[in-house]
């Protein structure tokens, strides 16, 4: 069972408009991206957004697809790998991007801002590769 048209599509645009928001205020060079302003603010909290959005599409898809209730994020996208749903290597860093998530949600220690502008310059292609894994499996679903 794949993720519904409708949600699919306000999914994708969820993710687009916070990637959009992320790439017009981060900038060019790592240094460049300092803690505690406006916009480091602005992209680590539509970064994280985008990420929340990746993985809750990835929990349902598993619960939907019968795959069953994963125990943690990076479960939910190793289920998917398994299913074949999305390659290994997307697992992978989907699952890396969870982590990142959490370190953001749970303050669990100071963001290194060189991590964050790497994941910011890096990470909008996996969530995007994502979503097009999702409208594959969304595309499969309807026939």
């Amino acid at each position: 069972m794949s993720p519904d048209t409708a949600v699919l599509a306000e999914k994708a645009a969820a993710i687009e408009r916070h990637l959009r928001r992320v790439a017009d205020l981060l900038p060019a060079l790592p240094e460049d991206l300092r803690p505690m302003t406006v916009e480091s603010d602005a992209v680590i909290l539509h970064l994280w957004q985008a990420v929340q959005v990746v993985i809750d599409l990835a929990v349902s898809t598993c619960v939907k697809s019968g795959l069953g209730s994963p125990t943690s994020y990076g479960e939910a996208f190793r289920k998917l790998s398994s299913a074949g749903v999305i390659e290994a290597g997307l697992s992978e860093r989907l699952t890396r991007a969870a982590g990142f998530r959490n370190v953001v949600a749970h303050a669990y220690e100071d963001l290194d801002m060189a991590r964050v502008h790497k994941t910011a310059m890096q990470g909008p292609a996996d969530l995007r590769a994502f979503l097009a894994a999702m409208a594959a499996l969304e595309a499969v679903g309807k026939r």
